[in-house]
């Protein structure tokens, strides 16, 4: 399975010790271009303090193109505070030159409709195209998540006549337990925006495990991302696959152990 190297974008979980600078120069080194930024590291700020100008000239200097913002939370529950924090970052990410922003649905233990969720797409969808800006829905497979499903998330995308995509996630693929029902029969490949890819280790329960657990890919992988991407190539994606590791263990990682971690795991995927 030969995937174009130009398919593979790191985020920016990854290295959480890093400055964005040298985060920057270790996508270059490892030959890639294409990144996810966040709003949860541990300075709080997509940009780490810096200017939109100022991060778009380290982009282009790198000659690194910004995929994502990840997250807008809880994008199904769209409040006053939820809609402000979404025009904040939608403004950001038009500024930084982001091309898409991830939404994130409540993960509390606490349900909500279906058509509830719906109508969320429907308010926020306005918003994205004011800003021009791809909207990316990405289920969360945990029990307390109130959106699990990817293929309910296209089908919600599609009812609320919005031009939001799937963000499929290989983690939250394999804690959702009627994923594989589901998925090989109803998945519209052409209107997944982009896939998360991470791995996971620890053998305890699947409905135990939490992002803390959540590494890059090994044969020991339980969530058999490397089978996951297998089966959506065979189905016809196209897209780009973001490395998405969660563990706190990441904090101790340097650059010469992130870059180690990225090659054996593009390696497992090209094999």
């Amino acid at each position: 399975m030969a995937i174009d190297p130009t398919r593979f974008c790191i985020n920016r979980k990854i290295a959480p010790a890093l400055s964005l600078e040298a985060f920057f120069q270790l996508v270059q080194r490892l030959g890639l271009s294409k990144v996810e930024l966040r709003n949860d590291m541990p300075g709080g700020k997509v940009t780490d303090g810096l200017s939109a100008s100022q991060l778009r000239s380290l982009a282009d200097k790198y000659h690194i193109e910004i995929e994502t913002i990840n997250a807008l939370y809880p994008f199904n529950r769209p409040d006053d505070a939820l809609l402000s924090k979404a025009e904040a970052m939608l403004q950001e990410a038009k500024a930084i030159g982001a091309k898409a922003l991830v939404m994130c649905p409540l993960n509390e233990g606490i349900a909500i409709a279906p058509e509830k969720t719906l109508e969320a797409l429907q308010i926020l969808a306005p918003r994205f195209a004011e800003y021009s800006i791809q909207g990316l829905v990405e289920p969360l497979g945990f029990p307390v998540s109130s959106l699990r499903s990817a293929v309910q998330t296209q089908k919600l995308i599609k009812q609320a006549g919005v031009p939001f995509k799937l963000l499929l996630d290989t983690f939250h693929h394999h804690l959702y337990e009627n994923a594989e029902q589901e998925f090989p029969q109803e998945i519209e490949v052409n209107q997944i925006g982009l896939v998360h890819l991470s791995g996971v280790e620890d053998t305890r329960p699947t409905a135990a495990l939490t992002d803390e657990e959540r590494i890059m890919l090994s044969d020991r992988d339980v969530l058999n991302s490397v089978a996951q991407v297998k089966r959506l190539e065979m189905l016809g994606y196209k897209g780009i696959y973001a490395f998405e590791p969660f563990s706190s263990e990441l904090e101790k990682w340097g650059a010469k152990a992130i870059e180690r971690e990225i090659r054996q795991s593009i390696e497992l995927l090209q094999a």
